[in-house]
């Protein structure tokens, strides 16, 4: 796995299964200019890391925004503290590298639109798996829908 090979046309290939690991995953992203990895959020269970390879890209922290250049590293814990977003707003394409701990399931947050994201099975080889998108005011009670 080099990080400068050619991606696939969607901008981006997982790496870490390919390279044998169990704990951690890693994605090489190649943002087109105007474009972000994933909307700003943060993790109940995983940590997050970004390497900038090539380009200048945005990061979003609780903090602010900052440009970040190449062989900038940032890492986002989990929790609030750790909300993140990365975006070109460039004229140029960015290329960065994500790392993460490996957490199924997984809950992440979405603080701008008050989403709640729970991923559950991806690690499975069975194929089995459960993606649940929603926002806290539309949650079910506990018993909805079962007798008690």
């Amino acid at each position: 796995m080099n990080l400068f090979d050619e991606l696939p046309e969607v901008g981006e290939r997982r790496f870490g299964e390919e390279l044998g690991a169990t704990l951690w995953g890693g994605t090489v992203y190649e943002l087109a200019p105007g474009k972000r990895i994933c909307p700003y959020h943060w993790h109940f269970g995983e940590e997050e890391w970004v390497l900038v390879v090539s380009g200048a890209p945005t990061l979003r922290t609780p903090s602010g925004k900052r440009v970040l250049r190449p062989w900038d590293v940032a890492v986002f814990i989990r929790g609030a503290e750790g909300a993140h977003e990365v975006r070109n707003e460039t004229d140029e394409p960015v290329r960065v590298v994500m790392l993460s701990t490996a957490s199924d399931p997984e809950v992440c947050v979405y603080p701008d639109s008050g989403k709640v994201g729970v991923y559950a099975g991806w690690s499975r080889k069975d194929g089995q798996q459960m993606k649940l998108v929603n926002r806290p005011e539309a949650n079910l009670d506990y018993w909805d829908g079962e007798e008690r």
